[in-house]
Formats: structure tokens, sequence, C-alpha cells
């Protein structure tokens, strides 16, 4: 799985009927979907969560949170490049470490609950989210071509309405099915708290997200030679 029909060079370009027939698409497409997907979706839920765990005082802190996390993720993506004189790395093996925060904070929600937990999951995310939205448009243009980036890019991120779609579902029908009876008397409706109301979310979430890993490394060991390759060629010529 790793050789079979691999990237013979960067900035070959793709279009879209290519695009979809190659396996690096579909871990690249995966590693999306399983990874910044999730960290977005769960940004979007933050405010019932924090609710679910008796947060709700500290909703303002925790979305400031995610946003400058996030913020500080997309900064991180340049890095490779300031960084490159001194240390080369294939940007897909970036990718892959830049997913590793977003599981290790859905387990750390599945082990604890506590403020502190969900203060710093919730930074993990954040991190990791803005690293991946930040990096996958260099990514998909190197991948697949720089004059295709623009279809290409955008076929990418249908993983996004559809995982919000996907992942939305999950946690609903996971929330609802512990709402406690009692209703809340300004909107009378249902309100689920403490901890089960999002404790088999977050493991799915992080479940999943190991799945986004996993394919993040096989897209990495499968283009680390076209970028070994074109690193050569351009000190080569420098």
């Amino acid at each position: 799985m790793v050789k079979k029909d691999q990237l013979a060079m960067l900035g070959e370009e793709h279009p879209a009927w290519l695009l979809v027939r190659r396996l690096d698409f579909w871990l690249y497409y995966i590693a999306y979907f399983c990874g910044g997907t999730i960290g977005l979706v769960y940004s979007n839920n933050l405010g019932q969560i924090a609710e679910s765990l008796g947060q709700s005082s500290n909703t303002t802190t925790l979305v400031t949170l995610y946003s400058s996390f996030s913020f500080f993720g997309r900064l991180l993506s340049a890095a490779p490049d300031y960084i490159r004189a001194k240390v080369f790395f294939a940007r897909t093996g970036w990718l892959a470490i830049g997913l590793v925060p977003t599981p290790i904070a859905f387990f750390l929600l599945v082990a604890s609950g506590n403020g502190v937990a969900l203060h710093i999951g919730t930074a993990l995310v954040g991190l990791s989210s803005g690293f991946i939205f930040a990096a996958a448009v260099s990514i998909t243009s190197e991948l697949f071509g720089p004059n295709s980036i623009g279809v290409n890019h955008n076929i990418l991120i249908t993983n996004i309405p559809i995982g919000s779609l996907v992942y939305g579902v999950l946690a609903a029908v996971v929330y609802d099915s512990n709402v406690s009876s009692s209703l809340n008397i300004i909107t009378d409706s249902a309100v689920c708290m403490g901890r089960k109301c999002y404790h088999l979310t977050f493991l799915w979430w992080g479940c999943l997200s190991v799945l986004g890993l996993t394919s993040s490394l096989l897209l990495f060991l499968r283009t680390r030679h076209a970028y070994d390759q074109f690193e050569a060629k351009r000190i080569s010529t420098t």
C-alpha cells in the first residue's frame, strides 16, 4: 500500500477525474475528514459541551481559547518554510504531526470531564485544526498541481459539510439519548447535564482522529520520496 502508484514528483497537475482515482488523495481526504473537520464540529458544539460539563460560565473563555490556538496553529503551519534550510521534512509529515494533538485532546476529555481537561482539550483541538486548515492549501498544491488547486481543494473540502453532518448527528444522538427528564423552564427544551452527554461522542471522535492520523502517516510514507527528490533538485539548482 505504501509503494503502490506513488507520486513520481511534486507539482504534477491532476485534473479532477484523475484526482479522485489516486490513493494519495483519499488518504489525504480521510486525514482532513478525521482531523480538521472534527475539530471544527467540536468548536461548533463547544457551548453545549461546556453547559453539559457545568462550565457554562466559561463558554466565552473556551471559545476565545479555541480561536486563539487555532490562530497559533495557522502560524505554526508556516514554520516548515522558515526552518527548511536547517531541517527539511515533507509537508505531509508536518500534517501528521499537526494531527497528533486531536486524539490526545479527545482521549483526555474521555478520561476526565473537569474544567482543566476541557480547557486543555479545547486548546489542543484548536491548535491542530488551525494547523491543518492552513497547511492543507499548500499540500494540495504540492501533491496535485498548482494550476488545479482551485478545483482540487474545493473537492477536498467537501469533507467539511459531510463531516459536519455526520459528526453533528452522532453528537446529537448521543446527547439526546442521555437527556435528563428535567426541562429548561425558559426554553422548554430538554437539557443533558454531566459527562455522559458527550463521553461516548468524545470516544468516537478520538478513535476517528486516530484513523485520520494513521491515514496521514501513510500519506507521508507514500509521498516522502517525491518530497526528497524535490528538495534535492531545489538544492542543486541554488
